[in-house]
């Protein structure tokens, strides 16, 4: 039954989206110390894909007024989903679809090793020379802003930026080929702000714990460490999250126009048309909103915002189904909703507990890797996607299930 239970001892009211679904201690934990911040705002909302994160607790809905943790925004800032609906059906496919899922590799830069795109003393899922397309987006749309960031924090020259553009990157991320209840094909994928934006994050959670070390004397917690309103570094921090949420919605952008080209010149598959049904959202971001009263940054680690008819994506796993959902609106969620399944083992766990003919029986269906570098993805590692659903069916509605047929992973 869908519904919010409450999580006992907090300062703050924590309101959880959890029944019938797993929540381990150390997310409990966890959540009890985000409650003790002292500018929470009204309660904490926690979404039924929860699980222990670093540095704040992935699938929590943290609104907060005059002050931010960069920690709880994390180190992925504007990671999230994108999905576009073509006029291809299931038909037009080819039986095999080794092809399909090579022409994918080779159009979107993805992983470290193993033979993939680049080169000797580079990151190999980043471009070389990136093409005319994604410099012009750089330069258009990206650029300037990242030049002011820069006059202010030199640091963050040194990093992945436009190298990345357009790249998946590694973990949980993914792009698709997928099928809907109708048997229409879908592209779906799952990236963010790649290197820039880790580098942004990892430069604003030193500098909130240096600013709130000096101000205390001592950090009562250091991975929530915060960055006030007014003081130094806060207004720094909300234009560097914000250009690198604007870069994970591009990174998308690119990756999909790249992927979309790679299946438009796949031998044997008919033109077609992609300008159907799009989405894209983020999951791990900051925002300003009014909610109960009053305007509050509210910050989505592994949530996505869920407003009253906003189409969002709640991906499964590798061998499960994911979903298209409308929003609800639900005030007491902050009008969120979950990011996904939401692990159930950590990476080390699920590398202990199965076995490779175990990730092959999991994901028979689907073209993807079967070997031991992705055997932390294996869909046992995630909840049961259908019971993280029905716990928040007061969020969101289902408007399509989609099973993937085709998956690369980095």
């Amino acid at each position: 039954m869908a519904g919010h239970e409450l999580i006992p001892g907090a300062r703050v009211s924590i309101r959880a989206w959890t029944r019938g679904v797993e929540v381990d201690e150390k997310a409990r934990a966890q959540l009890l110390r985000m409650a003790e911040l002292p500018f929470v705002h009204h309660h904490i909302a926690v979404m039924p894909d929860v699980h222990w994160g670093l540095g704040a607790t992935i699938g929590s809905v943290l609104p907060t007024i005059g002050a931010i943790v960069p920690a709880a925004v994390g180190v992925d800032i504007g990671c999230g989903m994108a999905a576009v609906r073509t006029t291809l059906m299931a038909k037009d496919l080819p039986d095999a679809l080794g092809g399909v899922r090579r022409a994918l590799e080779r159009a979107v830069p993805h992983g470290r090793g193993g033979g993939r795109r680049g080169g000797k003393g580079r990151d190999p899922g980043s471009w070389g020379t990136p093409p005319k397309d994604v410099l012009a987006v750089w330069r258009r749309e990206l650029a300037p802003g990242f030049a002011r960031l820069c006059e202010r924090h030199p640091v963050l020259e040194r990093s992945n930026h436009v190298a990345h553009l357009g790249t998946l990157g590694t973990g949980n991320h993914f792009l698709e080929v997928c099928l809907d209840e109708a048997e229409r094909v879908w592209i779906m994928l799952h990236s963010g702000s790649r290197g820039v934006g880790n580098k942004i994050a990892r430069v604003f959670i030193e500098l909130a714990k240096q600013a709130l070390e000096r101000e205390l004397g001592s950090l009562p917690d250091a991975d929530l460490a915060w960055l006030e309103e007014g003081r130094p570094h806060f207004d720094d921090y909300v234009e560097a999250v914000g250009w690198a949420q604007d870069f994970a919605r591009w990174n998308r952008d690119v990756m999909m126009g790249h992927a979309l080209r790679a299946l438009a010149t796949t031998p044997g598959l008919p033109p077609f048309d992609a300008r159907l049904e799009a989405v894209n959202c983020h999951h791990n971001y900051v925002a300003r909103e009014h909610h109960f009263g009053r305007d509050c940054f509210v910050t989505r680690k592994g949530a996505v915002r869920a407003g009253k008819g906003e189409l969002g994506i709640i991906p499964g796993s590798m061998g499960t189904k994911s979903f298209i959902v409308r929003g609800k609106g639900n005030a007491e969620s902050f009008a969120s909703c979950s990011h996904g399944a939401g692990r159930v083992l950590s990476r080390t766990q699920a590398k202990r507990r199965f076995t490779l003919a175990d990730h092959a029986a999991a994901t028979a269906h689907v073209e993807c890797r079967k070997d031991a570098g992705v055997l932390d993805e294996t869909p046992g590692a995630y909840k049961d996607i259908d019971a993280v659903l029905a716990a928040q069916a007061d969020l969101v509605e289902i408007v399509h299930t989609l099973r993937q047929v085709v998956c690369v992973k980095g």
